[in-house]
């Protein structure tokens, strides 16, 4: 069987099992630039001294992005020896690099502020709003319909990683802009947010652009994204004496290491905090 062969069989089992098409599609490209490295050889071929020959071209790469490289390889390897294809895993002693701990970079409360003054329309508002008091993920806010929100508790349910689902929830503000948006649309396509010509779901790609698009009237293109209005609220909510615990649950995080590099505190709430506690 050839790597391309082995590809496909691999992505087409973890495709069944529910695996998201953004899993998908990144997994695909590394075996695609495993091919291009290597060759389309046979699966029996692929040795540990040659896999780690093709990953020495690749130190450049952050451990992070090299990380999830050796683990799109031997996550196929790793099928294919519990699929009987392969007598021997040939990955079974490669190892991922150790991460950093990177501080996730959030938004300041200013910021934020500036952002929301440079919205043009109820669409660039009720997004700015959305997405920070909800703190979902792109793909989560991007799948979200109409008719899955309960108004009355202020929450949607979302589909996160790993097929999971996980409430989050929502403020006045976000209320008033997205209900004001919706009010607006002429449509009857159930996707919450959709495009403004010939309507239809809007793509992650869209909702990125439209960020971009609002930061770069504020001169704050490298600040914002979707994703920064995430970090921003964990870093509100921690900020604010939230529990790591429930902001945890808020985030969808696996692991409590993940939320714990949000607990930045800013100087007057660590000064706060040493106040409220020490005891002389």
């Amino acid at each position: 069987m050839r790597l391309s062969e082995a590809s496909e069989a691999y992505l087409n089992v973890r495709t069944q099992e529910g695996f998201s098409k953004y899993t998908i599609k990144a997994y695909r490209l590394q075996h695609q630039l495993l091919i291009r490295d290597i060759g389309d050889i046979d699966i029996k071929d692929v040795t540990l001294p040659l896999l780690r020959e093709q990953l020495s071209h690749h130190t450049h790469l952050k451990p992070s992005s090299l990380g999830h490289k050796i683990r799109s390889i031997k996550s196929l390897f790793k099928w294919l020896t519990e699929e009987d294809l392969l007598a021997r895993n040939p990955t079974g002693k490669l190892n991922e690099p150790k991460p950093g701990k990177r501080v996730p970079k959030a938004m300041t409360i200013e910021e934020l502020e500036l952002l929301r003054d440079s919205c043009e329309s109820s669409l660039e508002h009720a997004l700015v709003e959305f997405f920070f008091a909800t703190g979902g993920r792109v793909a989560e806010i991007q799948r979200i319909k109409k008719d899955e929100i309960d108004w009355q508790r202020g929450s949607v349910t979302v589909l996160g990683k790993g097929n999971k689902e996980r409430e989050v929830y929502f403020g006045a503000k976000a209320r008033i802009w997205v209900e004001r948006y919706l009010r607006e649309r002429k449509d009857r396509d159930p996707a919450l947010f959709v495009t403004q010509r010939k309507p239809h779901r809007m793509s992650v790609h869209e909702i990125q652009y439209i960020f971009k698009r609002i930061a770069k009237r504020c001169g704050l293109e490298e600040r914002v994204s979707p994703h920064k209005m995430r970090h921003t609220l964990a870093t509100v909510l921690l900020n604010q004496g939230a529990p790591l615990v429930a902001v945890q649950s808020i985030l969808g995080h696996e692991k409590p290491e993940t939320t714990q590099l949000y607990a930045h505190l800013s100087g007057a709430a660590r000064q706060q905090s040493y106040q409220r506690y020490f005891v002389q």
